[in-house]
């Protein structure tokens, strides 16, 4: 097995390279791309130093079994002939072919079957928001239908890469300094502070953070779900949070909703209020799992429940997504002699 990763970098490429290593991903060879400015940077793998090549459109693939890809859309859109050519599968965790009809879509613990329809060599992982919340929602969806979802997001620093961490960390010991906060990363100062917008406006005065939530969740699910969000970027440093409202087509009860969402598959239940027991992100950082708690009736609709999740966007979100679609492309290939991923 050859893989490649492009974009090794970054904090997803960062973050790629320990899930691999945590979760003992069968690999034979490793090979690891960035920008000109990240060519001839080494990482150690598995007690072995790997030196970054410049990413260049030559036959570096060649042989190449999987390539994750996270450098960004126009670096996806650019490459992705010369990644796909020799026949590497590409993992894609850019917003660049997401909704694109001959692309799936995939989060493992929702639609793993549209892994087998990949015309163009490509799948695409979902945003961090959108896995999240549809790992929780799949679960709800599998007792009744789930019609309507209004969300509202707390998004850490993490979900805009390792500087926007960096520069919230800064802010934070200026600020503790009586000193002036840099502001580079962000439209705002970070700490301290909310910010109501994650990326930029569309035509409907939603976000285009906030349109990946309806777009995406409806192609992952294959579902009529109507999703309303609301994108707020916070001072946290990962781990994204989420308040969901979803409306089913019959009532359900929080004895059936507690039993389902305990024994889901990549969730978490972490709901005694009593306790103050709740998932928050200042622990949950690192994790792999969607974590649940604050389950509870709608009280203004009969047909609603609420709830909060918990989701480390760089974990779950970005890199152990990709490596989970990975896993399923091998167990595939296993079990199906006449498939090869």
């Amino acid at each position: 097995m050859k893989i490649a990763i492009v974009g090794v970098s970054g904090a997803v490429g960062q973050e790629l390279l320990r899930v691999l290593d945590e979760r003992n991903f069968p690999l034979d060879e490793l090979l690891l791309f960035g920008s000109s400015r990240s060519a001839g940077l080494k990482y150690v793998f598995r007690n072995k130093e790997i030196i970054v090549k410049e990413l260049q459109h030559n036959a570096d693939f060649k042989g190449v079994d999987i390539a994750f890809v996270s450098a960004g859309a126009s670096v996806s859109k650019e490459f992705e002939q010369t990644i796909t050519r020799y026949g590497a599968m590409m993992i894609d965790n850019s917003s660049a072919f997401r909704m694109d009809s001959d692309v799936p879509l995939v989060v493992p613990e929702v639609n793993p079957q549209d892994c087998y329809n990949a015309p163009r060599r490509v799948i695409a992982n979902p945003n961090c928001t959108t896995i999240q919340m549809v790992v929780a929602l799949n679960v709800i969806e599998k007792l009744s239908h789930v019609k309507r979802v209004h969300v509202s997001t707390y998004q850490a620093a993490s979900g805009a890469g390792t500087s926007a961490m960096l520069e919230l960390e800064a802010q934070q010991q200026q600020l503790a300094r009586g000193e002036q906060a840099t502001v580079s990363e962000f439209a705002y100062q970070l700490a301290y502070n909310l910010i109501p917008q994650i990326d930029i406006f569309t035509d409907n005065a939603y976000t285009k953070e906030e349109m990946k939530m309806y777009n995406e969740t409806r192609k992952i699910m294959h579902s009529d779900i109507e999703v309303s969000a609301t994108c707020v970027r916070v001072p946290v440093m990962r781990a994204h949070s989420e308040a969901v409202w979803a409306e089913t087509e019959r009532p359900l009860s929080l004895e059936e909703l507690r039993e389902a969402f305990a024994t889901a598959e990549g969730v978490a239940l972490i709901d005694n209020p009593e306790q103050k027991e709740y998932p928050m992100p200042l622990f949950l950082a690192g994790k792999e799992l969607v974590y649940v708690g604050r389950i509870r009736k709608d009280i203004s609709n009969p047909n609603g429940i609420a709830f909060w999740c918990v989701s480390d966007q760089l974990k779950k979100g970005a890199a152990l997504n990709a490596v989970q679609i990975a896993e399923l492309l091998i167990t595939f290939s296993k079990n199906d002699k006449n498939r090869d991923f």
